[in-house]
């Protein structure tokens, strides 16, 4: 079963997301990252500059696009539907819906800001993980 875990309270998204990737593959994880493709434009801009010493290895998939063959080891995918990523290790939502297919991943993180447009969605795609059985931690982010 799928590990969800929400991350609350958090001040601002596209930075806390380069944190968490460069987390994850200082670790040894493979991560998609799923969002309107708006979105997914500007974290790959912020993780080209969030840090000037230290790259985060990412691609981007445009929907309906294939993936090279020598570009699938790459530990970070941006794209606009879970299913497009070459592998279901961790999924990072940061769109206001869940994600179609998040349970073939191992593990979810949602990303919630402090704006209210943004909770709000959040409280329905917990009600629709928690209706389906999936036990959520919960994480609150110190501002």
């Amino acid at each position: 079963m799928t590990e969800i875990t929400f991350h609350f309270n958090v001040p601002d998204r596209a930075a806390y997301a380069c944190r968490l990737l460069r987390k994850a593959t200082r670790s040894g994880a493979r991560v998609a990252v799923t969002a309107p493709a708006d979105v997914l434009e500007g974290l790959d801009r912020e993780l080209w500059s969030f840090d000037p010493v230290e790259f985060i290895p990412h691609a981007r998939l445009i929907q309906g696009g294939t993936v090279a063959t020598r570009l699938s080891p790459t530990p970070v995918w941006l794209v606009e539907a879970a299913s497009d990523s070459p592998h279901q290790d961790v999924l990072l939502n940061l769109g206001a819906q869940s994600p179609a297919g998040f349970e073939s991943y191992a593990r979810l993180i949602e990303i919630v800001s402090t704006e209210e447009d943004d909770r709000m969605a959040a409280r329905k795609r917990w009600k629709h993980y928690a209706d389906r059985g999936y036990p959520i931690v919960r994480h609150e982010v110190a501002a």
